[in-house]
C-alpha cells in the first residue's frame, strides 16, 4: 500500500514538474511577480535614456515652506505615496517623499511613458520623419498585415482608436496585457494583432496603440526608443539623472507604453515643458503645434459613453477642477504629471497605489492632490 501510495504521489510530481514546464514563460513571470510595481526595472532588463548637462531646478522662495495637513498626509500614506513635487513659475516651490524614497529614486511610470511617446511621434513630426499623423502606419510597419480592408493611421494609435482586438486586462493572467508586460516577443505580438473595427471612430484606452508607435519610432529613426528619447528629451531637459525604459528581454525592444522609469524631478521636467508649449531652457524641443493638438480633446471621437471625447488627446488626459483646466499624465498606480497652465504649475505624484472610488469616472485622489497643490501655488 505504501508502494503504491509512493507512485501515486511520484506520478503527481512528474505531472505537475510538466505542467510547469509547458506553461509559456510569460505565465512565469507573472506567477513568481504578481502584481506589477513602481521597482520593476529591477526585475527587468533595460537601456539607459542617457542625460547630458543638468539644469538644476531653483527653489522658490517659499521652497518646502507650506506643509501637507494631517488629514491630506493621511490619505498620501493610505495611496502608498513616495514623492511629491510642486513647480510653480520655473521654480520648486515643494518637494517630499515618503517610504524610504528620495530625489534619486526612481520610479516606474507606468502609462505616463504613453504620453513621453506621444511627444516623440511630435519630435517625428517637426522632423518631417512622419509627414503626417494621417499617414498609415503600414507605411513604417509593412509588416503589419491584419488591417482587415482598414486604413489604420498614427492618429488613430494617438487617440486610442485603432480598433485593435486587444484586452487591456490587468488582474488576468491570460490576458494580452499581462503578456506584453511579462513576455519577451514584444514585437511579434504587436505585429500579429488584427483591427477588428473601423480605426477613427471611437476612443478605447489600449496600451498596444502606444507600442506600435513606438515601433514606427524605431523604424523612422534607425535608433532605439531610448536613444531617440535621451536625444530630443533627456539631454535638452538638462535631467539630472539616467533613466530607464525596461525591455522584453536582453537587447530586446522598450515596454513603451509602460515602463520609462525615473526621478520625480526629472519626470516634472516634462510637465513644464509641455506648460511652456514645448519649450525648455529656451530651446523648442517640441513644435507648439502639435502640443497644442496633443493637448487638446480628440472629439471627432466617440467617447466610452457614447458622447463627443472631452478628455483625451494624444496620449495625453484633460479634466476640469475648481475652474482650473488640467492637462495630465497617469499611470495605473498613481503616477501622476499634472500641467496647470492657469497657475504656472506642475505637479507630479509617485506611489504604489491609487484610488478605486471614482469622482466623474477619475480616481479619486487625482483631486485631493491636486488641492493640496492648488493650496500651495496660490490657486483656490
Amino acid at each position: 500500500m505504501k508502494n503504491k501510495t509512493k507512485h501515486i504521489l511520484l506520478y503527481l510530481a512528474v505531472f505537475l514538474l510538466l505542467v510547469i514546464i509547458s506553461i509559456p514563460g510569460h505565465y512565469k513571470q507573472a506567477i513568481v511577480h504578481g502584481h506589477a510595481n513602481i521597482d520593476d526595472f529591477e526585475i527587468f532588463e533595460n537601456r539607459i535614456v542617457s542625460n547630458a548637462q543638468t539644469i538644476p531646478w531653483q527653489h522658490d522662495s517659499l521652497y518646502n515652506v507650506q506643509i501637507i495637513e494631517p488629514a491630506q498626509l493621511l490619505v498620501f500614506d493610505t495611496f502608498g505615496t513616495t514623492a511629491f513635487v510642486v513647480i510653480r513659475n520655473k521654480k520648486l516651490i515643494h518637494e517630499e517623499y515618503w517610504d524610504g524614497a528620495s530625489d534619486t529614486t526612481r520610479s516606474n511610470s507606468f502609462s505616463v511613458a504613453k504620453s513621453i511617446v506621444s511627444l516623440l511621434i511630435g519630435c517625428l513630426v517637426d522632423e518631417g520623419k512622419i509627414k503626417s499623423l494621417d499617414q498609415p502606419i503600414t507605411d513604417f510597419l509593412p509588416d503589419f498585415k491584419n488591417i482587415n480592408g482598414y486604413r489604420l493611421r498614427i492618429k488613430d494609435l494617438l487617440t486610442m482608436s485603432s480598433g485593435i482586438d486587444w484586452d487591456e486586462g490587468y488582474s488576468s493572467l491570460f490576458s494580452p496585457t499581462t503578456k506584453a508586460y511579462y513576455g519577451g516577443q514584444l514585437s511579434e505580438q504587436m505585429l500579429d494583432l488584427n483591427v477588428k473595427k473601423e480605426p477613427g471612430k471611437i476612443f478605447e484606452y489600449q496600451s498596444c496603440d502606444t507600442q506600435l508607435l513606438a515601433l514606427v519610432i524605431e523604424k523612422a529613426t534607425g535608433k532605439t526608443l531610448s536613444d531617440y528619447a535621451s536625444e530630443k528629451l533627456w539631454k535638452p531637459l538638462g535631467a539630472e539623472h539616467p533613466a530607464l525604459w525596461s525591455l522584453d528581454r536582453t537587447d530586446g525592444v522598450e515596454k513603451a507604453y509602460c515602463c520609462f522609469n525615473s526621478t520625480a524631478t526629472d519626470f516634472a521636467r516634462i510637465g513644464q515643458m509641455v506648460l511652456d508649449s514645448g519649450q525648455f531652457n529656451n530651446q523648442q524641443i517640441v513644435s507648439k503645434a502639435y502640443l497644442k493638438e496633443a493637448t487638446t480633446p480628440a472629439s471627432w471621437l466617440k467617447g466610452e459613453d457614447g458622447n463627443p471625447l472631452d478628455y483625451y488627446g494624444y496620449q495625453f488626459w484633460m479634466l476640469k477642477h475648481k475652474g482650473h483646466q488640467v492637462v495630465y499624465a497617469r499611470g495605473i498606480l498613481g503616477q501622476y504629471i499634472f500641467i496647470i497652465p492657469s497657475l504656472n504649475s506642475v505637479v507630479v505624484r509617485l506611489g504604489t497605489a491609487r484610488s478605486e472610488e471614482r469622482v466623474n469616472d477619475l480616481p479619486k485622489d487625482i483631486f485631493m492632490y491636486l488641492d493640496v497643490a492648488f493650496t500651495m501655488v496660490g490657486g483656490k
